[in-house]
């Protein structure tokens, strides 16, 4: 052990054999799907409507981050083990990590020093295979897709340059943003433009985010819109004949992933749609099964509140007929200091000027919160660089909007750490939950949606949309899809579809510069500004300081 940090001897010690963290839950062993000693997929009959009625879900967001990320994932479990501590049973259900941002800007996403789900290593990496069953399922409908265009007996006269299904892949891979394919002879294909998106960017990915059992799910697949044919008739999946071949390769990531947290903890870890580019949450299956399985639920979604929880609220909850019942806000001293206008080197300097210049970033976020007829709690998420009057400073100030804002300190100790945190949750759960309400209808014109998205949430003045956008519209109008959802892809480092424009912004113009279509998953994507489905690696990315020894163990991927 002489090589492991602290935590990383006490994961080591503390990991129980998956049967025991079943039996918190009172899960039959013989409903375990076992993959090794400390994982296990869980059987969809295990969800129960009556249950979840009568459970507690909470909804972890965050301010606009830093690029480091504010720690939504390490509050949650941090949260769920002070949960635990007051004697109430809870399980945290998250996403599972995207090998992108693991390898790429963040690193792993299971959390962190004492507030951690283990077994840390296999969850930030491979897991139990469901994003490769995502990224295959996609990938086959692409073959299929060429392989239907090559074919001289069962073309179905697809125009090439109608297409618009990508290829994914689980990496930050930029050149693949944009690529030509079947070059090198007739045997290869017909040679046309493609492209590449992240694999939780993958509608695929989306629709087993929403869908609720297997035939939901095949029928979903079915739905998805490829193209046109050169007859201008849209194509879609089912036309292929792929929705049983895909449901298939999806047949067990359909099924949660139960694992525990480093306090032995339950933890339902299912699903992996970024919230800038998809919506931001995990599966209604597996949040659905948390709700079946225990008192309280502890879930998050990704980036600010202005992306994950938006569509979490708009989109998931609105869709799967879920009530959250407080929403707990997770603020850094250092995202205020940014958007109070430090610089990165600055981030951790204490300055309670631009912390009172950047709490306009959260206070817009507790605004949008209360649009959706919710309580918040503002979770402070503890640093070493913090000073005193900084936190007392944000703590008061968010008092004087009656919002309770509590320093949680799960990093470093774990559920003592967060049980005033979890005593404000309750509080709210216990006496001010009401039934949330989303912001708008799904039978709204597609326009609208969009423009109460941008003017509610993100304090938009205007919203403008390219020649592409409007074309777009036209497409979506014609195709019968004005009652989906809308999902929108912006950047997550400001309100706006302008990444420098921090703290509170006001008077702006959003720009949709194209609208894709997600039918099999039941909303539209608007793009807005600059915004990728593909990232990229920074200068340095994360990789550059992970090891593995001859033992096998493995450091820098936290």
């Amino acid at each position: 052990m002489a090589h492991l940090t602290d935590i990383q001897i006490a994961q080591a010690n503390k990991i129980q054999h998956i049967t025991k963290i079943a039996q918190k839950l009172n899960i039959d062993e013989d409903d375990l799907e076992m993959y090794g000693k400390y994982k296990a997929k869980l059987p969809l009959s295990l969800i129960d409507d009556k249950k979840i009625e009568n459970n507690n879900l909470v909804l972890v967001t965050a301010l606009t981050p830093t690029p480091a990320g504010e720690g939504k994932t390490t509050i949650s479990i941090g949260l769920t083990e002070g949960l635990n501590k007051i004697g109430k049973q809870a399980t945290v259900v998250l996403r599972e990590p995207s090998l992108g941002p693991v390898f790429g800007m963040k690193g792993g996403a299971a959390g962190g020093g004492y507030s951690q789900v283990v077994p840390m290593e296999d969850i930030n990496l491979h897991f139990t295979g469901d994003f490769n069953a995502v990224e295959k399922a996609n990938n086959l409908l692409s073959a299929l897709i060429d392989n239907n265009i090559q074919s001289k007996t069962n073309n179905l006269n697809i125009d090439p340059r109608t297409i618009l299904w990508k290829r994914v892949i689980d990496m930050n891979d930029r050149a693949l943003r944009d690529i030509t394919i079947g070059l090198g002879g007739t045997a290869n294909g017909i040679p046309r433009q493609d492209g590449f998106n992240i694999t939780p960017a993958s509608e695929v990915m989306a629709i087993l985010c929403m869908a609720s059992d297997l035939d939901n799910l095949k029928k979903r697949l079915g739905d998805i819109f490829i193209g046109f044919t050169f007859k201008n008739e849209p194509v879609f999946a089912r036309d292929l004949k792929a929705e049983n071949a895909m449901a298939i390769l999806l047949k067990d990531a359909i099924k949660p992933n139960l694992v525990q947290t480093l306090e032995e903890n339950p933890a339902i870890i299912h699903g992996g749609p970024f919230a800038n580019i998809a919506q931001g949450t995990n599966t209604i299956i597996a949040t659905k099964m948390g709700l079946s399985l225990s008192n309280y639920v502890v879930t998050e979604a990704g980036f600010g509140a202005d992306l994950g929880a938006e569509k979490f609220l708009n989109i998931k909850s609105a869709f799967a007929n879920l009530n959250p019942k407080c929403v707990v806000l997770v603020a850094t001293i250092r995202a205020l200091r940014h958007h109070g206008g430090a610089k990165t080197e600055e981030y951790n300097t204490p300055d309670l000027e631009k912390v009172t210049v950047g709490f306009k970033n959260l206070e817009k976020h507790i605004e949008n919160i209360r649009k959706f007829n919710i309580e918040p709690v503002v979770a402070i998420n503890s640093f070493f660089s913090d000073s005193g009057k900084e936190v007392d400073f944000v703590i008061k100030k968010c008092a004087s909007l009656g919002v309770e804002a509590v320093l949680s300190e799960g990093w470093e100790k774990g559920g003592e750490g967060t049980i005033s945190l979890a005593k404000a949750v309750v509080n709210v759960v216990e006496n001010k939950a009401t039934q949330y309400k989303p912001l708008y209808d799904w039978k709204s014109p597609i326009t609208d949606k969009i423009e109460i998205i941008a003017k509610e949430i993100y304090g938009a003045k205007n919203v403008e949309y390219s020649k592409q956008a409007q074309l777009n519209l036209r497409r979506i109008n014609r195709l019968g899809f004005n009652d989906f959802a809308v999902c929108m892809a912006k950047t997550q480092k400001s309100f706006s579809d302008d990444a420098t424009l921090i703290g509170r912004p006001e008077g702006f113009t959003v720009t949709v510069r194209e609208i894709e279509i997600a039918a099999g998953a039941q909303f539209v994507i608007p793009i807005l500004g600059k915004m990728m489905r593909m990232p990229g690696l920074p200068a340095i990315p994360a990789s550059d300081k992970m090891t593995i020894d001859n033992n096998g163990v493995i450091s820098g991927l936290s």
